[in-house]
């Protein structure tokens, strides 16, 4: 089982050291304006705490997928400005197509203890992607210290997540980072119990090894959302025109057999939401019709969310459990008539008095836009990277961190 008791920013002493942090700031961007500035916010106190510890702060990042190296529209000029006046002192945008360039060298060499400076984006350079040596050294040249605080990117082997950490013996990770392992880790690793866990989302194949990993683990686990109807149809329940993925019926029968086996228990939709066709616009008026498991669903229509009933039992699940982890809605939440059965299933997590984790990603999106934000105990910045933690696989941004 991977270590997740990394040292951290509080364990060491970055006083006159240069610092080189690795932010999550892959922020949407409209005509060159942030239109969120949550992974701005969620970076700062770490940045704050080695400003306060007299450390030379020097942040990187990724933005966007640039496909032919340097693209002004991908560049991090925005993010310094939006940094600069959160932090009330300028950061100063190193602007050099090659990352560690002329313009970051010397304001590295310029730099007093509190200074920040922000790199442009790491993904510039081709090498990033490939974790190649070259920009891993480059990065590693300009910097005494490094701090790994972008728990979204920690399941990519780049440069600027892992590669660096070999040319750097000082290492820690940030207070966001540090966040997502004490609950996810602990979540899985070492769960308050009953352990309930909530699997929704369009594709079972998106979803294989989290559920093979979960039911190790999870005392309940409850699927919903498009997948959910592979899993009734190798029931032999009538599902009509519901998303199903004919080559993974064989692999949900042995998923819910061994379940019996171990007596963890899968509860599936009672009832659905169903429509002729999938809403197009996605927000559009749409006529539903509710179909139990016991009629199935008729050929013409299709299953777009969880029907009332699933959400009354659902929700009663979730009531008696002591900790939930939350992965993928249970319909088409973009669309307000099927967003009903999503909406019922945050409510319920809101209302209980267990540690609630949301796994990034739709679920993340989804708890936010309906309002529920505030009262989740904890909320995953990394879609991918919280679902390949929840396969139980090692990280390789996060395993390239000493261990205390």
């Amino acid at each position: 089982m991977p270590s997740y008791n990394k040292v951290t920013v509080d364990d060491i002493n970055v006083a006159g050291k240069r610092v080189l942090v690795r932010c999550d700031f892959n922020v949407p961007l409209k005509n060159g304006v942030i239109t969120d500035e949550n992974r701005i916010n969620a970076a700062l106190p770490t940045i704050k705490k080695l400003i306060a510890d007299g450390g030379k702060v020097i942040l990187c990042s990724h933005l966007g997928k640039p496909k032919n190296g340097p693209e002004e529209k991908f560049s991090l000029a925005p993010v310094a400005k939006a940094l600069s006046e959160k932090l009330g002192q300028e950061v100063k945008f190193a602007a050099d197509d090659e990352v560690v360039g002329e313009n970051a060298r010397a304001a590295v060499a310029a730099m007093k203890d509190g200074d920040v400076i922000l790199l442009q984006n790491t993904r510039f350079r081709k090498e990033e992607t490939k974790n190649e040596e070259a920009f891993s050294k480059d990065l590693a040249s300009i910097c005494d210290v490094y701090v790994n605080d972008a728990f979204g990117s920690a399941h990519r082997a780049h440069c600027s997540t892992a590669g660096v950490t070999d040319y750097i013996k000082e290492n820690a990770v940030g207070y966001l980072m540090g966040k997502e392992l004490t609950y996810l880790g602990n979540a899985v690793n070492d769960p308050v119990r009953p352990f309930v866990t909530i699997l929704g989302g369009a594709k079972v194949a998106d979803k294989l090894n989290v559920i093979e990993n979960l039911l190790k683990k999870a005392d309940t686990l409850i699927i919903g959302g498009g997948m959910a109807y592979t899993f009734l149809k190798a029931q032999g329940i009538p599902v009509g025109d519901s998303m199903v993925d004919e080559t993974k019926i064989d692999y949900c029968k042995d998923m819910l057999a061994q379940a019996a086996e171990k007596g963890v228990k899968i509860l599936l939709p009672v009832d659905s939401v169903c429509a002729k066709a999938f809403p197009d616009p996605i927000d559009a008026e749409i006529e539903t019709t509710v179909y139990t498991k016991e009629t199935g669903i008729p050929d013409g229509m299709m299953g777009l969310d969880i029907g009332p009933e699933t959400a009354k039992m659902y929700a009663a699940e979730v009531k008696n459990a002591k900790t939930v982890v939350w992965n993928g809605p249970m319909g088409v939440f973009e669309n307000p008539i099927l967003a009903k059965g999503t909406f019922a299933v945050a409510q319920a997590l809101a209302d209980t008095d267990a540690t609630t984790i949301i796994g990034g990603g739709d679920s993340a999106a989804a708890v936010n836009s309906l309002g529920f934000g505030d009262k989740m105990t904890h909320i995953s910045t990394g879609g991918g990277a919280s679902l390949e933690f929840l396969e139980g696989k090692v990280l390789p941004g996060i395993a390239c961190i000493n261990d205390k």
